[in-house]
Order: structure tokens, then sequence, then C-alpha cells
């Protein structure tokens, strides 16, 4: 078999095996870096993180999150369809595309891709998010994705920005400053929920509406009944 048919062989196997295989040993493991991280470590940003468990993280953040980011998180099997059929449509129509991630593909992103909205990385998002759903229980999912996502430069996770920007543990978090954490996650390098602009604390309140809502059904899943 010639040398670069073996290496290509090589290379597909580890993209198609290598996710599965991680998110296994992810599962009881934290992942100690992201690409993400990298990628802000070379553009001259720190890395700031502190893992807690699920526990540890306020009920109140848990909550805002899912208001703030998909709140179908503890029923649907990963994707939004009607979401991903809305942005289908705004791409089709050369329209600004809404938002269709949902948290398990934020956190595949988060765990083994880089930034982008291409075709290929889409499509990677996808396979990994299939795996992670199969693999992981929700939980376990919020567990990483709270304790891996940006919430300001060089800063990742919710005890991080729990004491970098109000001085105390993720446990201790209010529904407010929840809510401020939840409502810049769309962009952490531009917004900061200690010193938010009028926007973000306008969506901060509307987070807060939203979380009363959401019914202890609901957010059972991830223990973050009100």
């Amino acid at each position: 078999m010639p040398l670069i048919r073996r290496i290509l062989i090589g290379l597909a196997l580890a993209a198609l095996l290598g996710p599965p295989l991680g998110l296994i040993a992810f599962r009881v493991l934290p992942p100690p870096v992201t690409p993400l991280m990298l990628i802000r470590l070379v553009e001259g940003h720190g890395i700031a993180k502190t893992w807690v468990p699920l526990v540890d993280i306020s009920p109140h953040l848990r909550a805002a999150v899912i208001a703030a980011e998909d709140n179908l998180f503890c029923t649907h099997n990963g994707f939004d369809i009607a979401s991903l059929q809305d942005a289908l449509a705004d791409w089709q129509e050369d329209r600004r595309t809404r938002g269709a991630s949902t948290i398990s593909m934020q956190t595949a992103k988060n765990l083994f891709l880089w930034p982008g909205r291409d075709l290929i990385r889409k499509g990677a998002e996808a396979y990994v998010t299939v795996w992670l759903e199969l693999l992981w229980p929700k939980p376990r999912i919020a567990e990483v994705y709270l304790n891996v996502a940006e919430w300001g430069p060089g800063l990742y996770g919710a005890e991080a920005a729990a004491r970098t920007h109000f001085g105390k543990a993720a446990a201790d978090l209010t529904r407010r400053e929840a809510a401020l954490l939840a409502a810049v996650l769309p962009n952490p390098l531009r917004w900061s929920p200690a010193k938010p602009t009028a926007y973000i604390a306008n969506r901060a309140s509307t987070l807060q509406r939203r979380m009363t809502q959401l019914g202890p059904a609901l957010l059972a899943c991830i223990g973050a009944e009100p």
C-alpha cells in the first residue's frame, strides 16, 4: 500500500475514532485543555480555569445558561431540529443565520474543534454531537460545558468566571449574577458581566424571567430546580 494512502487512511481513522475515544475518557476525566484555549493562548491571552463538579456550580447559573443558550437541553437528543431548519432557510435566502447550536453542540465544538461556521466544521460538530449524546448523560454534558465555556479573555469555566467577575465561588452566585454571566456567553471578549452595558443588563433581566418559566421538570436533569 502506498505510503500516502496509508497516511490518509490513518488520518481518516483518527478523525472518526478520535472523538468517541476522547469522549469515553472525558466522561470521567476533566478535559485538560480545549482547542479554543490554545488558540486564545497564541493570541496572547492566558488560561485561567478551575474545574469544579456540577454540584459546586450554582443552580441559578445552570438555569440561566439553559434559558440563554438551549431551553430544550433536557429533552432533545443533541439537536434543535426546528432551529436548524430556520438557520438553513436563512442560509438559503442569504440572510444572517440565527443561532441554532444546542449546549450539546457547543460542548462538542469546545472539546475537539475550532471556531468557525464553515460546512466542514459544522459537519464535524454534528458528528461529535451524536457521539456525545450517546456516551454522556445530560448532567455530564452540562458539567463539562460550564467548566470549559469562555467567559472573558483567557477565562474559562464557571468557577474562574465567578471569582474573577464577582469575587466569589461559582456555588455562591446569585440569580442576578448568574443571569449576567449567561448574558455575555455569545461574545465574552466584548462584554463583561461585572460591568454590563445597558444591552447586557436588559438581556440579564429577560433571562431572569425565563429562568422562572423553565419549570422543575425541565431542570431536574441537571439538578437546577428553582
